[in-house]
Protein backbone atom coordinates (compact mmCIF):
# COMPACT_ATOMS: atom_id res chain seq x y z
CA UNK A 1 0.00 0.00 0.00
CA UNK A 2 1.56 3.28 -1.10
CA UNK A 3 1.81 6.16 1.39
CA UNK A 4 -0.12 9.33 0.65
CA UNK A 5 0.23 12.95 1.65
CA UNK A 6 -2.33 14.86 3.75
CA UNK A 7 -3.19 16.93 0.67
CA UNK A 8 -4.42 13.71 -1.02
CA UNK A 9 -7.26 13.59 1.49
CA UNK A 10 -7.84 17.32 1.94
CA UNK A 11 -11.50 18.26 1.89
CA UNK A 12 -12.82 21.80 1.81
CA UNK A 13 -16.50 22.53 2.40
CA UNK A 14 -17.85 26.07 2.25
CA UNK A 15 -21.35 27.08 3.30
CA UNK A 16 -23.38 30.01 4.57
CA UNK A 17 -24.77 30.31 8.11
CA UNK A 18 -28.57 30.52 7.74
CA UNK A 19 -31.16 31.69 10.31
CA UNK A 20 -32.46 28.15 10.96
CA UNK A 21 -28.92 27.10 12.03
CA UNK A 22 -28.44 29.76 14.69
CA UNK A 23 -29.09 30.13 18.41
CA UNK A 24 -30.92 33.08 20.08
CA UNK A 25 -27.69 35.12 19.84
CA UNK A 26 -27.71 34.63 16.04
CA UNK A 27 -24.57 32.48 16.11
CA UNK A 28 -24.15 29.06 14.49
CA UNK A 29 -25.28 26.22 16.78
CA UNK A 30 -22.30 24.20 18.04
CA UNK A 31 -24.05 20.99 17.02
CA UNK A 32 -24.51 22.27 13.49
CA UNK A 33 -20.80 23.03 13.29
CA UNK A 34 -19.98 19.57 14.69
CA UNK A 35 -22.10 17.98 11.95
CA UNK A 36 -20.32 19.99 9.26
CA UNK A 37 -16.94 19.03 10.69
CA UNK A 38 -17.93 15.34 10.87
CA UNK A 39 -19.02 15.35 7.21
CA UNK A 40 -15.82 17.04 5.99
CA UNK A 41 -13.64 14.78 8.15
CA UNK A 42 -15.39 11.62 6.98
CA UNK A 43 -14.89 12.63 3.34
CA UNK A 44 -11.18 13.24 4.02
CA UNK A 45 -10.85 9.85 5.73
CA UNK A 46 -12.70 8.09 2.92
CA UNK A 47 -10.55 9.81 0.28
CA UNK A 48 -7.44 8.65 2.08
CA UNK A 49 -8.51 5.07 2.71
CA UNK A 50 -10.85 4.51 -0.24
CA UNK A 51 -12.98 2.56 2.22
CA UNK A 52 -16.16 3.01 4.20
CA UNK A 53 -15.24 4.95 7.34
CA UNK A 54 -16.92 5.35 10.70
CA UNK A 55 -16.36 8.01 13.32
CA UNK A 56 -14.50 6.39 16.21
CA UNK A 57 -14.08 9.46 18.39
CA UNK A 58 -14.13 13.20 18.57
CA UNK A 59 -10.85 13.77 20.37
CA UNK A 60 -10.80 17.53 20.57
CA UNK A 61 -13.10 20.41 19.67
CA UNK A 62 -12.33 24.05 20.32
CA UNK A 63 -15.11 26.58 19.87
CA UNK A 64 -12.80 29.59 19.94
CA UNK A 65 -15.04 32.11 18.19
CA UNK A 66 -18.74 32.47 17.62
CA UNK A 67 -19.76 32.20 13.97
CA UNK A 68 -22.45 34.81 13.30
CA UNK A 69 -25.49 34.57 11.06
CA UNK A 70 -24.63 35.31 7.44
CA UNK A 71 -20.98 34.28 7.77
CA UNK A 72 -19.36 32.16 5.12
CA UNK A 73 -17.90 29.13 6.90
CA UNK A 74 -15.15 26.96 5.42
CA UNK A 75 -14.33 23.61 6.98
CA UNK A 76 -10.95 22.18 5.95
CA UNK A 77 -10.19 18.58 6.89
CA UNK A 78 -7.16 16.39 6.16
CA UNK A 79 -5.83 13.12 7.51
CA UNK A 80 -2.95 14.04 9.80
CA UNK A 81 -1.82 10.48 10.51
CA UNK A 82 -2.86 6.97 9.57
CA UNK A 83 -2.33 3.98 11.83
CA UNK A 84 -3.32 0.37 11.01
CA UNK A 85 -7.03 0.90 10.35
CA UNK A 86 -7.61 4.26 12.05
CA UNK A 87 -6.92 7.77 10.85
CA UNK A 88 -6.66 11.01 12.75
CA UNK A 89 -8.29 13.88 10.87
CA UNK A 90 -7.43 17.46 11.78
CA UNK A 91 -10.12 20.04 11.02
CA UNK A 92 -9.70 23.80 10.73
CA UNK A 93 -12.79 26.01 10.60
CA UNK A 94 -12.56 29.43 9.00
CA UNK A 95 -15.17 32.16 8.84
CA UNK A 96 -15.34 35.00 6.42
CA UNK A 97 -16.76 38.32 7.58
CA UNK A 98 -19.75 39.13 5.40
CA UNK A 99 -18.88 42.82 5.21
CA UNK A 100 -15.07 42.96 4.97
CA UNK A 101 -14.36 39.53 3.48
CA UNK A 102 -11.67 39.02 6.14
CA UNK A 103 -10.99 35.33 6.82
CA UNK A 104 -10.42 34.30 10.45
CA UNK A 105 -9.78 30.91 12.04
CA UNK A 106 -12.81 30.25 14.22
CA UNK A 107 -12.49 26.69 15.45
CA UNK A 108 -10.60 23.44 15.16
CA UNK A 109 -11.17 19.80 15.93
CA UNK A 110 -9.53 16.40 15.80
CA UNK A 111 -11.60 13.35 14.88
CA UNK A 112 -10.61 9.69 14.60
CA UNK A 113 -12.09 7.44 11.92
CA UNK A 114 -11.76 3.72 11.32
CA UNK A 115 -11.84 2.23 7.84
CA UNK A 116 -14.05 -0.84 7.56
CA UNK A 117 -14.84 -3.42 4.91
CA UNK A 118 -18.34 -4.28 3.67
CA UNK A 119 -19.01 -6.37 6.77
CA UNK A 120 -17.95 -3.62 9.18
CA UNK A 121 -14.61 -5.20 10.06
CA UNK A 122 -11.65 -2.78 10.43
CA UNK A 123 -9.33 -2.85 7.44
CA UNK A 124 -5.86 -1.46 6.78
CA UNK A 125 -5.24 2.03 5.42
CA UNK A 126 -2.29 3.61 3.60
CA UNK A 127 0.30 5.49 5.66
CA UNK A 128 0.77 9.26 5.48
CA UNK A 129 3.92 11.11 4.44
CA UNK A 130 3.81 14.60 5.92
CA UNK A 131 5.45 17.25 3.76
CA UNK A 132 4.89 20.74 5.16
CA UNK A 133 6.05 21.88 8.59
CA UNK A 134 2.44 22.04 9.84
CA UNK A 135 1.73 18.53 8.49
CA UNK A 136 4.85 17.22 10.23
CA UNK A 137 3.84 18.82 13.55
CA UNK A 138 0.34 17.36 13.34
CA UNK A 139 1.72 13.96 12.27
CA UNK A 140 4.11 13.77 15.23
CA UNK A 141 1.51 14.96 17.74
CA UNK A 142 -1.03 12.40 16.49
CA UNK A 143 0.96 9.50 17.97
CA UNK A 144 1.12 11.24 21.36
CA UNK A 145 -2.64 11.85 21.24
CA UNK A 146 -3.27 8.21 20.33
CA UNK A 147 -1.06 6.96 23.15
CA UNK A 148 -2.78 9.28 25.64
CA UNK A 149 -6.17 8.03 24.50
CA UNK A 150 -5.07 4.40 24.87
CA UNK A 151 -3.61 5.03 28.33
CA UNK A 152 -6.80 6.78 29.49
CA UNK A 153 -8.91 3.92 28.11
CA UNK A 154 -6.76 1.37 29.96
CA UNK A 155 -5.61 -0.22 26.70
CA UNK A 156 -1.97 0.79 27.14
CA UNK A 157 0.21 0.95 30.22
CA UNK A 158 1.64 4.42 30.89
CA UNK A 159 5.20 3.08 30.77
CA UNK A 160 4.56 1.74 27.25
CA UNK A 161 3.57 5.20 25.98
CA UNK A 162 7.06 6.05 24.77
CA UNK A 163 6.08 9.20 22.87
CA UNK A 164 4.27 10.61 25.90
CA UNK A 165 7.11 9.71 28.25
CA UNK A 166 9.60 11.46 25.95
CA UNK A 167 7.75 14.74 26.54
CA UNK A 168 8.58 14.59 30.23
CA UNK A 169 12.08 13.14 30.18
CA UNK A 170 15.18 15.27 29.93
CA UNK A 171 17.03 14.89 26.65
Amino acid sequence: MQAKTPSDSRTIMTDLVLPSETNPLNNLFGGELLARMDRAASIAARRHSRRIVVTASVNHVAFNRAVPLGSVVTVEAAVSRAFSSSMEVFIDVWMEDRFSGERTKANEAIYTFVAVDDTGKPTSVPKIEAETELEKQRYDAALRRKQLSLVLAGKMKPLEATELRALFQEQ
